[in-house]
Order: C-alpha cells, then structure tokens, then sequence
C-alpha cells in the first residue's frame, strides 16, 4: 500500500511540474510552451491521484 501512495504522491508533483511547464508558467526547459506537456501533465495527474485513491480504499477496507 505505501508504494501505491509514494508512486501516486511523485505522478501527480511530476504531472503538475509538467502543466507548469506545458502552459509556460515554469520556464527553462524544451517542453516549455508546449501544449502537448500539460496535457501529458493532466493525465499523469489524474493516474497519480487514481493511486492514492485506490491506496485509500484500501486502507479502508483493512481496517
């Protein structure tokens, strides 16, 4: 359960670095500007925080 929650905890930080820099809001790197990363960062949000989700059940359902 814990790898579920530090996997999901590190996708959504990535996923929100990635729409920082995919709308320009983050500059120094290639993908800034890039549309296409804060889309990529959207969806690496959403299955981050479909972990964390799926960890909190779980823990639920253990006890």
């Amino acid at each position: 359960m814990w790898a579920r929650v530090i996997i999901g905890v590190v996708l959504v930080a990535v996923g929100v670095v990635w729409i920082g820099q995919g709308v320009g809001a983050i500059g120094g790197s290639f993908m800034t500007g890039q549309v296409v990363w804060a889309v990529i960062g959207a969806v690496t949000v959403f299955f981050g925080g479909a972990l964390l989700l799926g960890a909190r059940r779980a823990r639920a359902r253990g006890r």
